[in-house]
């Protein structure tokens, strides 16, 4: 006789924010089949016409009212056969990188809150949501040496040591800042703009603003983006 599948294919959006030198994850709090309410993250099921990608848009949309251009695959979730106690789910987990000053968060949908959380006062989630979320910033880590996604989450322009506490915020290191601005710049990828910082401490501070494009023809040239640290 024939085994018929009874799966279920969910996904998992972890975007993440920074600000005032703090890491943050977007959390929503929903009620799974009974009076407690529990924080998770944002996602629910893929509909039988819809592409992954446009599931995991649709639900970040519905539940946080947050649009988000780019995703990256992080991981599939499903080895524990028991991660969603009301089915067997398989979970395809999505990752982004935003920043939060630019959106307006609002709970809609099967959400009753939708929140900002930083990433060291997380509590505990949902499912195997922390274990998804764990996995999500071991990501983020490793990819903050090897690419430049570090001004996702950055404004358009930005102090430059803003960008140093980004990478002593997320890495939880400390970094020896003279040689940190010397490989930047070396780069020719971070252009010093002719604006300066509205916030007034001593001496004026120039902004800086990371060139994708310039970045981007580099890429194609071979240019290898790295950040070592001892």
């Amino acid at each position: 006789m024939e085994n018929l599948q009874n799966i279920r294919v969910a996904v998992d959006a972890i975007v993440f924010g920074y600000q005032n030198s703090q890491l943050y994850v977007l959390l929503i709090q929903q009620k799974f089949g009974s009076t407690n309410s529990y924080w998770a993250l944002p996602g629910g099921l893929v509909k039988n016409d819809e592409s992954l990608k446009d599931a995991v848009k649709r639900e970040l949309k519905e539940e946080t009212n947050v649009d988000v251009d780019y995703f990256e695959q992080l991981f599939t979730f499903g080895d524990d056969v028991e991660r969603d106690p009301r089915n067997r789910v398989v979970s395809v987990a999505y990752f982004a990188l935003v920043d939060p000053s630019k959106l307006e968060i609002k709970a809609d949908s099967d959400a009753e809150k939708v929140q900002w959380f930083k990433i060291n006062e997380v509590p505990k989630l949902a499912f195997d949501h922390n274990s998804i979320l764990k996995k999500a910033v071991e990501r983020l880590k490793s990819k903050l040496t090897y690419e430049p996604i570090g001004f996702d989450l950055l404004p358009k322009e930005f102090l430059f040591s803003e960008l140093e506490n980004l990478y002593c915020t997320i890495l939880e290191k400390e970094i020896e800042r003279r040689n940190f601005r010397k490989k930047i710049l070396s780069f020719g990828i971070v252009e010093e703009t002719e604006n300066y910082s509205p916030i007034k401490t001593g001496r004026p501070a120039k902004l800086f603003r990371f060139n994708k494009l310039k970045y981007n023809e580099l890429a194609k040239e071979g240019f290898h983006f790295e950040i070592k640290f001892a």
